[in-house]
């Protein structure tokens, strides 16, 4: 996914750290970065805005409940296989 615009940070990173950014596990230079990169790019903006809303409302519907760790990190990679199968699915298809 990307804008075709040059970026400082790659659309790539950008929607790698989009969790970490959500969760507020960055520095403030990274979080920095993160803006900056979401001010400039309309599509990793409507991604980011997408993520937001499915960790609220995760949080709203299951909030009360612990989470194990390993949980969150088949999720996050699951997460991450289905976006290179897109991604992959976009390359071929052009």
């Amino acid at each position: 996914m990307s804008c075709g615009k040059p970026h400082e940070v790659p659309c790539t990173e950008v929607l790698a750290m989009v969790y970490s950014y959500i969760d507020g596990e960055m520095d403030d230079s990274g979080c920095a970065d993160i803006r900056v990169h979401l001010d400039e790019c309309g599509p990793c903006l409507r991604e980011y805005g997408l993520e937001e809303l499915v960790k609220r409302l995760v949080h709203n519907c299951c909030g009360r409940e612990a989470v194990p760790g390993e949980l969150r990190t088949k999720v996050l990679a699951r997460i991450a296989a289905v976006r290179a199968e897109i991604e992959q699915a976009e390359v071929l298809a052009e």
